[in-house]
């Protein structure tokens, strides 16, 4: 949380996240408003609402500095096992959530991996750091959204749509991620890991499955 204070206008909402991350990763066994308030010693969720809501941080450079804290973390791991020849890869795959409101950016019915079926929930492609027996940390993420909710101005307001978003489909937010993701520290990206896959049933925002899973490989490092 240190290193993330940058990302933070405010002291006090650097301190709010910091708890709602440590609510996250405890052992509560159900994580909603009242339970994430009650672990941080909030009277009510109130200020874990603003804080994903309408608090003021930037959530970019947050992802780059946990992508940082990932990386390190890997490679520290794979020199204390002896591991530092092992492969590297940024596996790219599409992760949904199913959800029952109409409210949310970028819900809609669409197929869901989730419930293994078309559903109402939201899409998101992420980014995983692999080292190969050592162990693999989530680095990545851009929501899809589809086109015809930023087309309507209505809805843009209604879900919180930032002004000027260009549709991307999945297949261009998985090439986004990478190209985030070369600079600071992670795998180095190969095109050539995207050539095969980008084509490949639901990378463009279509309601089928996605066909394979995408890998961008890196060579071992020594």
């Amino acid at each position: 949380m240190g290193s993330l204070r940058s990302c933070f206008a405010r002291t006090g909402t650097w301190l709010q996240a910091g708890k709602y991350v440590s609510a996250l990763v405890s052992e509560i066994p159900k994580r909603n408003g009242w339970t994430i308030a009650e672990h941080a010693g909030d009277r009510t969720p109130d200020r874990t609402q603003r804080l994903l809501n309408r608090a003021s941080w930037d959530a970019a450079a947050a992802m780059s500095e946990v992508r940082r804290f990932a990386a390190a973390g890997l490679a520290a791991a794979a020199r204390r096992g002896r591991r530092r020849r092992g492969l590297v890869i940024g596996a790219i795959d599409e992760t949904g959530q199913e959800k029952t409101g109409t409210a949310t950016a970028g819900v809609k019915r669409q197929y869901m991996g989730c419930a293994g079926r078309v559903a109402n929930g939201i899409n998101a492609v992420h980014l995983s750091v692999v080292r190969a027996g050592t162990g693999h940390a989530l680095a990545g993420a851009r929501q899809w959204i589809p086109a015809e909710q930023i087309a309507d101005p209505v809805a843009s307001l209604v879900t919180g749509l930032p002004p000027g978003l260009e549709f991307r489909t999945k297949g261009q937010l998985a090439m986004d991620i990478c190209a985030a993701a070369t600079p600071t520290g992670s795998p180095s990206i190969s095109s050539a890991g995207m050539r095969s896959t980008a084509a490949a049933p639901g990378c463009a925002g279509s309601s089928k499955p996605a066909g394979r899973r995408m890998c961008c490989v890196s060579p071992p490092r020594s």
